[in-house]
């Protein structure tokens, strides 16, 4: 009988998503759902939700757990699904964008890149350390599904820390995008053929097309280009279709993202950008109070004895599980390290691409070389992340500025002296959140 265990279940709304996926797969039905949480009133609400799951899905079978200790929790399991936030909403989220914003630095959303994906980073890898060393001991040959932003960060330190686990970062960006351009287009998903490689949330897609009836194939990219030229664009899309014109091909991670990845839209006195481009400053803090208002409107159904509604999401997660279960293979878009797989980029960092799965596990697939324009663009990020993860597992504190000052958005607003202060700042208000640095 399987074993799936959920660190950080307290994330319900996620872990509900993915419970319903894996749960209502036709991969058996009878696994060990194991939750893990630092928050047992979060983790109680979580461990409902997994009951209320199989009773709605008739599975009798699933056995169902609930434990603070995360050993416990991981023993024994064949899979496991990293969801948690390190910090939290409060202090820490608050914390990524409060104090940049005195400095005239604004954000978005914060989790990947720029000042506020260097600090989430900072505190989460000694959280995927204690974690990779449990499961090192207790679960070793388990499979290890990683859905913590800044996802490229902590890949990439997970594969230096414990390179023997067997792991992959999953995202929902490449789907969500490729669904998104349909609708766009007015086209039907189940049509369409594409093929996204990249780094996460500065992936961009190679090849979009159509798949006629008749077996031939239609190139979308001219019917996209052709939106961004005339402004039919969604208006909370204008900056991803902006890249389209710049670069030639489109990003598949969201506008409010990718905004905050370059030094080109979100400047210091240049209001006209944000309004024309639609660019939402601060999203992530709004995002988490509506996130936080749903926790509590779920506690309340489920504690009402209100029935749950299970449906199918698009996450990678169960489509992983039922085909090293089954056998019968999958195509995910998984972040795994580069070693080759996109010729332009370094072998160090963590890609975004195409991978088959079967019993055998993650198999990714070899891109070759990516237009050169965007490997360029990659490279402002990756250059970040390689001395994020230097920072976190060295404790150089010098590591940190380097990576403030090297990435595009915070470099292109802050002087050297301003980004300096700036960290030490961060640090001082993280405090015991982050490991001591010299």
């Amino acid at each position: 009988m399987p074993k799936i265990c959920l660190i950080g279940a307290g994330s319900t709304v996620f872990a509900q998503n993915i419970l319903g996926d894996v749960l209502s797969s036709q991969s058996g039905g009878d696994y060990v759902i194991s939750l893990f949480d630092i928050d047992p009133e979060r983790l109680k609400t979580s461990e409902i939700v997994a009951r209320r799951i199989c009773e709605a899905l008739h599975l009798g079978k699933v056995h169902v757990e609930a434990t603070l200790d995360r050993r416990q929790a991981l023993r024994g399991s064949d899979f496991v699904i990293l969801m948690m936030q390190v910090g939290g909403y409060k202090p820490a989220t608050v914390t990524d964008f409060e104090i940049p914003k005195r400095y005239g630095l604004r954000q978005t959303i914060a989790d990947t890149l720029g000042i506020g994906g260097i600090f989430r980073g900072l505190r989460t890898i000694p959280v995927l350390e204690a974690i990779c060393r449990d499961m090192e001991e207790v679960c070793p040959n388990a499979l290890l599904m990683q859905y913590v932003n800044p996802m490229a960060i902590n890949c990439w330190a997970i594969k230096e820390i414990a390179p023997s686990i067997r792991t992959v970062g999953l995202c929902h960006s490449v789907q969500h995008t490729a669904a998104h351009l349909a609708d766009c287009l007015g086209e039907d998903v189940a049509d369409i053929n594409y093929l996204s490689a990249g780094i996460n949330h500065i992936a961009f897609f190679l090849k979009y097309e159509k798949l006629r009836a008749d077996g031939s194939r239609e190139d979308l990219y001219p019917r996209l280009r052709t939106l961004a030229e005339e402004g039919r664009v969604p208006s909370d899309d204008r900056v991803r279709f902006d890249v389209l014109k710049r670069l030639g091909h489109f990003v598949t991670e969201s506008s409010e993202h990718f905004s905050e990845y370059t030094s080109w839209y979100i400047k210091e006195g240049r209001s006209d950008l944000i309004e024309r481009l639609n660019i939402p400053l601060d999203e992530y803090i709004r995002r988490c109070e509506v996130q936080i208002a749903e926790w509590h409107e779920l506690r309340r159904d489920l504690e009402g004895g209100k029935p749950i509604d299970v449906c199918r999401s698009n996450e990678y997660a169960a489509g992983i599980i039922h085909a090293a279960v089954t056998g019968q293979p999958a195509l995910i878009y998984g972040n795994v390290p580069n070693d080759g797989l996109i010729q332009n980029l370094a072998n160090e960092c963590i890609v975004e691409v195409p991978c088959h799965v079967d019993r055998n596990g993650i198999q990714p697939i070899r891109i070759g070389r990516i237009p050169s324009q965007l490997a360029a663009v990659m490279n402002l990020s990756i250059s970040v992340q390689g001395l994020t993860v230097e920072a976190a597992l060295t404790k150089k504190r010098d590591r940190i500025y380097q990576a403030a000052l090297l990435d595009p958005h915070t470099s292109a607003e802050l002087s050297p002296d301003q980004i300096w202060t700036l960290v030490d700042d961060m640090i001082e208000q993280h405090g015991n959140l982050l490991p001591a640095y010299h």
